[in-house]
C-alpha cells in the first residue's frame, strides 16, 4: 500500500533504488556505500548474466530480478514502486557503475527534508569539464529541450542521481514505466512540472573513474529518442511558446 507523506513528528523513511545490468565489478561497492545513508535498498537486476545479484548475497538488500534485460526505465519504475510499497517516503536513485558519489546522499536528502514536495537532482556542475565533450554537448542540448517542455529552467536533466518524493511516485503515469532507453529520466522532469512538483538541484562532482565501463548511453540514438519524446509533448501543446519563454527568461535555478 502506498504511504502518505512524512509527518513533521518523524524523520522520513528513505530507500535507495539501484538498477543494474552486468555490474558485478562495481555493484557490491556501490550498495555497501549506500546502505549507511538510507533505511533500505532495492537492487533491480535487469537480466544480468555476470553474477551481479549473487555478489550481494550477504548484504541486507532487496533484490528484484528481471528475467530478461528490459532496460533502465522499466527497472527504475519497478524499483520505485517496490520502495514505495515497502514504506519509503522518499526514494534515492543512482547508477550501479560508481559514477554517482554515494557520500553526497545526505546532502540530497537534506534538501528533500527542507522541501519534501520537490524532486531533488544531483547536478554535475563541479569539474564538469572532466566529462567527455560529446557528453557535455548532448547534455546541454537535452537541458534546453526539456526546460522548454517543462516550462522552467532545468540543469543536468540527464543525471540519474535523484531523490523522488513518494507523493510524486504515487501519481506518475504508468506509461513512464514503458519509456525507451534513457527517456524516463528526461520525461519525469517534464511530467513532474506538469503535475506541480518543482525540482531542486544539489551540486555534485562529475566522476569518470579509471576503468569505468563504456556508457550505455548512446548520444545519437538516445538523444534522438529524447528529442522525439519532447517534440511530441511540444506539438501536443501547440509548441508551448509560454514554456519556451519561461525557460529562457526565468532565473536559472538555485544550486545548493
Amino acid at each position: 500500500m502506498a504511504q502518505t507523506s512524512p509527518s513533521a513528528s518523524r524523520p522520513p523513511v528513505t530507500w535507495a533504488v539501484i538498477p543494474a545490468f552486468n555490474e558485478r565489478a562495481t555493484l557490491r561497492g556501490v550498495v555497501s556505500a549506500v546502505l549507511p545513508h538510507v533505511n533500505g535498498v532495492v537492487v533491480v537486476d535487469d537480466g544480468s548474466n555476470d553474477g551481479s545479484a549473487e555478489s550481494l548475497a550477504d548484504l541486507p538488500v532487496t533484490v528484484l530480478r528481471n528475467s530478461v534485460n528490459l532496460g533502465k526505465a522499466p527497472s527504475l519504475w519497478r524499483g520505485l514502486k517496490a520502495a514505495r510499497a515497502a514504506g519509503a517516503d522518499a526514494v534515492v536513485t543512482l547508477d550501479a557503475d560508481g559514477q554517482h558519489p554515494e557520500d553526497e546522499i545526505p546532502r540530497l536528502l537534506a534538501v528533500y527534508r527542507e522541501a519534501p514536495s520537490m524532486l531533488v537532482v544531483g547536478a554535475r556542475t563541479d569539474k564538469r569539464q572532466s566529462a567527455p565533450l560529446y557528453r557535455r554537448l548532448s547534455n546541454d542540448l537535452a537541458d534546453f529541450w526539456i526546460s522548454w517542455a517543462a516550462g522552467r529552467p532545468l540543469i543536468d536533466t540527464q543525471s540519474g542521481f535523484r531523490v523522488y518524493p513518494g507523493a510524486l511516485v504515487d501519481i506518475m503515469p504508468e506509461r513512464l514505466g514503458r519509456a525507451r532507453a534513457f527517456v524516463f529520466e528526461s520525461q519525469i522532469l517534464i511530467e513532474a512540472a506538469q503535475l506541480g512538483f518543482a525540482s531542486a538541484f544539489v551540486r555534485i562532482p562529475t566522476i569518470y573513474p579509471e576503468g569505468l565501463r563504456p556508457s550505455r548511453y548512446r548520444p545519437v540514438r538516445d538523444g534522438l529518442l529524447i528529442v522525439a519524446m519532447v517534440a511530441g509533448k511540444l506539438l501536443r501543446r501547440g509548441l508551448y511558446p509560454a514554456g519556451l519563454y519561461r525557460a529562457l527568461r526565468l532565473p536559472r535555478p538555485r544550486v545548493y
